[in-house]
């Protein structure tokens, strides 16, 4: 079990050591990250997905419906219980709240999904990180930048929360981390066999991806000033355990079987993200609380994700 897990872990967090040492050691500048975070999300992570999915069978992606209704009630609810203590009990604003919100709500699916689901669960993980993402994307991520929107325009501009939703919800679904995965779907469900010489031409940039985006995250990660307080000790115990537990009874209530509930759980139990920092850095809204969740949180993600990986085999 011990070599499992180092297997598993190991190389995830050795990525993740290198960027934030390069970082810190400024070797590589961590404040203007936003030409490497361009190779990731545009590329290199869009590129990966595709290549992975499109190689699955239509039943590897049928088999999911369940797991995606526990996905989406997961990061809905905690997004909204975290969002609504932002505001109400930790008094923050409410583009601060959002940017929280989203830190606690949306895991790292795309830097450490990727090779951790591969290490635990085989090829057909790649098909789980991808439809993670993708609900990310449709759901929690829109609603943060209408959040973000609202706050910036006032409570005087004009339309609505809800057509500001729906406007960032479109330019969600425009990103490539959204629709390469999502085009690699529709092509698999509709029986379509992708020719290997496109395979084959997207390998190498998609194989790039997952080191990448973990050093990327560390990058992101040594920017991070830390401090430690109620708010910061909530988001931790909410993301890297509070979540995968909720995860867990989701699935034992929706009947799932033992792959699909050890995808939810293992994904879920994935340390913090970084969108919530990136969509508020657009807006010039930068907490200290999100950073520091999100360094703590990874750090504590060596610990939780070891007892997940140990426990699955023997209770799901």
């Amino acid at each position: 079990m011990v070599n499992e897990i180092a297997t598993a872990l190991l190389p995830v967090f050795f990525a993740l050591a290198l960027g934030y040492g390069a970082g810190k050691r400024k070797f590589i500048d961590n404040q203007n990250v936003s030409s490497l975070n361009h190779l990731v999300m545009v590329f290199a992570i869009p590129a990966s997905l595709f290549v992975s999915i499109s190689s699955k069978s239509r039943t590897d992606i049928t088999s999911h419906g369940k797991f995606i209704a526990v996905i989406v009630i997961a990061m809905l609810v905690v997004y909204a219980i975290t969002l609504w203590l932002q505001l109400k009990v930790f008094k923050l604003d409410k583009s601060s709240a959002a940017v929280q919100a989203l830190t606690v709500g949306f895991p790292n699916y795309a830097s450490i999904g990727l090779p951790l689901a591969a290490a635990v669960v085989g090829d057909t993980g790649a098909i789980a990180v991808a439809i993670c993402i993708a609900l990310g994307s449709m759901t929690i991520s829109p609603l943060t930048l209408a959040l973000l929107e609202d706050d910036k325009l006032g409570p005087d501009a004009p339309g609505s929360t809800i057509s500001r939703f729906g406007s960032a919800l479109g330019k969600s679904v425009r990103k490539p981390i959204f629709w390469a995965p999502m085009l690699a779907f529709v092509l698999v469900l509709c029986g379509v066999q992708m020719p290997t010489l496109i395979e084959k031409t997207l390998t190498p940039i998609g194989t790039a991806g997952a080191g990448a985006a973990l050093f990327l995250t560390g990058l992101v990660l040594s920017a991070q000033k830390v401090s430690f307080n109620s708010n910061v000790a909530y988001g931790i115990v909410a993301k890297n355990a509070v979540m995968p537990l909720f995860v867990w009874g989701l699935c034992l209530l929706f009947g799932m079987d033992k792959i699909n509930t050890t995808e939810a759980v293992l994904l879920t139990a994935i340390p913090s993200g970084f969108f919530g920092l990136v969509f508020g850095a657009n807006f010039g809204v930068r907490p200290k609380v999100a950073g520091s969740t999100l360094l703590l949180s990874t750090l504590a993600g060596i610990a939780s994700l070891s007892v997940v990986i140990a426990l699955l085999p023997q209770h799901v």
